[in-house]
């Protein structure tokens, strides 16, 4: 597919960081990032929320008007440092404060949900522009490992800007569950991924995985993915899988039963997005590969480029380090005096 071509990216100048001051792990990942990316403090709002995996309805209102009304209006984007609450409902937290809460959900979760308007827009300045603000969850398992999360995220600021001696490679892996293999028909070719340096696509079967080197990207279909889950993870990877409800951030880590997103963050990887109701395997609802490998190549943080790879995502929650960004440019040097 032809990606339009995004302008400028989100930064630390225009992401809104929310603490929650009931939650010691809010507290302690949101000062964490707050201090190394470096957010403007008139850029952090604290709150009080119930520690429980959903919002009530009028406790989402009571957020989203004290975000709309307390955040700078050159906030674009915001960062959430916690793990619950992460649903509104049907909804996931991260849609509902992005694009809005949509109460019909849950009378038919299956059903089709509104377009986000952010895959129509290619800006940097979603809420001025559109009235939208891309959210992502600072979630990991523990401190520590949200920690280890976002000082990848750092790391991979510009590594892949200007090209690198190996390619970072996105692999897409075809699966024998039909359900949730309907992605395959959207991977792109295996090759180079064209117009970009440094980057190739490695089409990979679930059930005969290769040695997985440099993964940037790793996207798949399963109930669960087989551990160790890929390889060598590069700062800034994304990984995913379609399944029903991947979502459900307080699930711990199970031999049975569908996979929780936040193995893919103790795996390695830097961000992840999953359902956190039955969604049915519409396509619209899952990030669409070739615009997150397109998009996350342009140079956009991570919070753009799975943002702008899904369609309808009511009922998904985007989760991992907002800023990350392995192809934005570096900024030109101001010229000798």
């Amino acid at each position: 597919m032809r990606v339009p071509r995004l302008y400028g990216r989100i930064t630390a100048n225009e992401l809104g960081l929310v603490i929650n001051t009931a939650d010691p792990y809010s507290i302690a990942v949101g000062e964490y990032y707050a201090r190394r990316r470096g957010i403007p403090a008139e850029q952090i709002l604290r709150v009080h929320l119930p520690l429980r995996n959903s919002l009530t309805r009028e406790e989402f209102t009571a957020l989203d008007q004290a975000i709309r009304g307390q955040m700078p209006e050159h906030v674009n984007g915001l960062a959430l440092a916690w793990v619950q609450p992460y649903a509104v409902d049907c909804n996931s937290l991260t849609s509902a404060l992005g694009v809005g809460l949509q109460p019909n959900v849950c009378a038919q979760s299956c059903a089709a949900t509104r377009t986000s308007p952010y895959t129509s827009y290619f800006g940097a300045k979603p809420w001025l522009v559109i009235g939208v603000r891309p959210t992502m969850q600072l979630a990991a398992r523990s401190v520590p490992a949200a920690m280890a999360m976002i000082e990848r995220g750092i790391a991979s600021d510009h590594m892949l800007a200007g090209g690198a001696p190996e390619s970072a490679v996105a692999y897409l892996a075809a699966t024998p569950d039909a359900a949730r293999n309907v992605r395959e028909r959207l991977f792109p070719p295996a090759g180079a991924v064209p117009g970009v340096t440094g980057l190739e696509v490695v089409r990979v079967k679930s059930d005969a995985l290769p040695a997985m080197r440099r993964i940037l990207v790793y996207e798949t279909g399963l109930i669960r993915v087989p551990k160790p889950l890929g390889g060598e993870w590069l700062p800034g990877a994304l990984a995913d899988h379609l399944t029903s409800v991947g979502g459900l951030l307080d699930k711990p880590p199970a031999d049975e039963g569908q996979m929780n997103i936040l193995d893919w963050i103790d795996a390695g990887a830097t961000a992840s997005y999953g359902t956190v109701s039955e969604p049915c395997n519409h396509l619209q609802k899952f990030p669409h590969p070739q615009m997150l490998i397109q998009a996350y190549a342009q140079g956009v943080s991570a919070l753009e480029a799975y943002w702008h790879s899904v369609a309808w995502p009511a009922q998904g929650v985007f989760v991992g380090e907002p800023l990350a960004a392995p192809f934005a440019a570096l900024a030109a040097s101001a010229p000798a005096p």
